[in-house]
């Protein structure tokens, strides 16, 4: 097995020196980190896990919360992309992740017990009912937590900008003549309100107002019940011409809805949608792209930066996102 004083005579630094890089500790020079780290990788050398637990009193193990009840798993391309990104930090960082379960050795458990019995140093809520009371005793633990999305006072968080997100959308659609909005919005979670936050605040600036037969509620990610929604709003006698659509993926459910009533979307009436998709690129759909990659890593920084110092201050970040321009916003004569 390769020794540290083997890889610092290679390196021409100390052992002390190569002790500090493959602990990822930022007090020697990035490059020479990384050039040691490459090093070893070279000769061989692997971090003697239990080693490096019992000097640090921890296990470099986070727990990851993914609680889908739509039960879409990885499939979903939006929490997907965020446990990857999330993922790939944490093991630069030299931390491995594994989810959270409400079981212990097939017995049932909460939250925080599995968490415990696997001595997580910290724990990352990806995707779960924040309200719900195991959630809440988590979270209000002594265990390090970062949320994505929601933001409670005592844990960091990062979350999305909502907000600001449906107000681009609005504007978008108002430079190019539209002005009788509907919006499908999803159910009613802190996303959802900013969300509307957003689309309210910017039909307000430009002087729009709007009807309450035109907002309705769907649920995230349901391609069969946005379907439904949008067969309401095209049976009603005064079609809104700019349908705000809850997400990428449901959208499609709408998209066979208009495709029966012989609409092109882009001509006959205008759509648009949220989270920036692969597929929704693919078929030129007007949506607002989150940052994935940003969200994922930054709440992992956040979460790593809880355990290793836990006296750091909470922050919250806010990841901005862009206005994505497709094929789906006809411009009108105005």
């Amino acid at each position: 097995m390769v020794s540290l004083k083997e890889i610092a005579k290679s390196c021409g630094v100390s052992t002390a020196t190569v002790s500090k890089a493959l602990n990822n500790k930022e007090d020697i020079a990035k490059a020479t980190r990384e050039r040691i780290q490459k090093k070893a990788a070279e000769m061989g050398y692997m971090l003697d896990a239990s080693a490096r637990a019992l000097r640090t009193k921890r296990t470099y193990n986070i727990g990851v919360l993914y609680n889908d009840t739509k039960n879409a798993g990885l499939a979903h391309e939006y929490f997907s992309s965020i446990l990857e990104s999330f993922k790939k930090t944490a093991e630069t960082s030299g931390y491995d992740i594994t989810f959270i379960t409400h079981t212990i050795d097939g017995k049932e458990s909460t939250y925080l017990k599995h968490c415990e019995y696997r001595s997580f140093d910290g724990v990352a809520v990806i995707l779960a009912d924040f309200t719900n009371p195991e959630i809440l005793e988590l979270v209000h633990s002594d265990l390090p937590v970062v949320t994505i999305d929601y933001i409670y006072d005592d844990c960091p968080a990062v979350v999305s900008d909502n907000t600001r997100g449906l107000q681009e959308l609005v504007r978008y659609a108002v430079s190019r003549g539209h002005r009788r909005f509907a919006y499908i919005h999803g159910e009613m979670t802190e996303v959802t309100k900013n969300r509307m936050m957003g689309f309210f605040s910017a039909c307000r600036l430009e002087g729009i107002e709007i009807e309450e037969k035109y907002i309705l509620e769907s649920d995230y990610h349901d391609i069969e019940m946005c379907a439904e929604r949008t067969r309401e709003l095209l049976a009603m006698p005064d079609v809104p011409d700019c349908i705000i659509f809850p997400d990428d993926y449901s959208y499609l459910g709408a998209l066979q809805v208009l495709a029966e009533k012989g609409l092109t979307p882009g001509r006959d009436i205008s759509v648009m949608s949220y989270d920036g998709i692969q597929l929704a690129k693919a078929i030129g759909l007007t949506t607002y792209e989150q940052d994935t990659n940003a969200l994922g890593r930054i709440a992992c920084r956040r979460l790593i930066e809880a355990i290793e110092d836990p006296d750091a201050i909470v922050e919250h970040s806010v990841v901005m996102g862009k206005l994505i321009e497709g094929r789906t916003v006809t411009l009108k004569q105005v």
